[in-house]
């Protein structure tokens, strides 16, 4: 049976909450664990630590603030993150980056928390998830300037076009694909583009509550999404790669170890 790493759950500061010990067997029984649990700000952060030390080698996260929270951002962050970065289960810095489709927060302040971030990330050696959308050339510009420093670098969610996807490849990032990719109306150019990453470019996610794929047969009764609908979409990209269902399978749980070197996580 294949095993599967989701890298990209909200299992804090969303509706899964409340069900997190449900969430969890469930993923586990589906063969779907570890589970990667995001930090949004420092407060989510906090709570996926902890959430963490309850689920041992089944649950592992980030630290970060995500660009919806960057007006948070403030002398004091870098610090604490730092040492929040110094728990075991903390295996990436992230969620961070720039989304200017929302601006829930300035722009000027999303790419100081952004550079800020990306240093610290440099600085511990860690990867860093990243989140994108609608920034592509302001996203660029500032990676460029940490990318070799960077151990590892994700951009989780990707649902860009060809010339970014080019641009990301030509930075050696690897790319997150969700649920996205089975929507026939949105996901159009993103089932297209899949087929052109490279092999050990490739991670899966749900990306969970968000993007339920609307390929699930039958339709959950919830809308919300949950790790274990991932061997679905990891089932729906090796079609679309022309791949081994198994053999994709195989691939991406590597790739997910490796990046996170959840080899020598605690």
């Amino acid at each position: 049976m294949s095993k599967y790493i989701d890298v990209a759950v909200n299992l804090v500061g969303s509706s899964l909450e409340k069900d997190s010990q449900t969430i969890i067997q469930a993923a586990f029984e589906h063969l779907v664990s570890p589970l990667i649990v995001i930090g949004s700000d420092i407060t989510e952060s906090q709570q996926a630590i902890s959430l963490c030390q309850d689920y041992p080698n089944q649950l592992y996260c980030t630290a970060g603030v995500h660009p919806h929270q960057a007006s948070q951002w403030q002398t004091g962050c870098y610090d604490q993150l730092s040492r929040l970065s110094t728990s075991p289960c903390v295996v990436a810095i992230g969620e961070c980056g720039l989304d200017y489709n929302r601006d829930f927060s300035p722009r000027d302040q999303q790419r100081k928390a952004f550079e800020e971030q990306l240093a610290l990330a440099a600085s511990l050696k860690l990867p860093v998830l990243m989140h994108e959308r609608d920034a592509h050339d302001d996203f660029l510009a500032i990676l460029k300037d940490y990318r070799t420093d960077l151990s590892g670098a994700l951009l989780h969610c990707f649902t860009g076009n060809r010339k970014s996807l080019d641009a990301y490849l030509a930075l050696d990032l690897h790319l997150g694909i969700t649920g996205w990719v089975c929507d026939e109306r949105r996901g159009k150019e993103l089932a297209e583009l899949v087929v052109d990453i490279p092999n050990d470019r490739i991670l899966i996610e749900t990306d969970s509550p968000y993007l339920l794929p609307r390929t699930l047969r039958p339709k959950p009764k919830s809308s919300k999404n949950k790790p274990e609908y991932l061997p679905h979409i990891a089932e729906y990209i090796a079609k679309l790669r022309k791949q081994d269902s198994t053999e994709f399978a195989q691939i991406v749980y590597q790739n997910s170890r490796r990046f996170f070197n959840l080899d020598s996580a605690v």
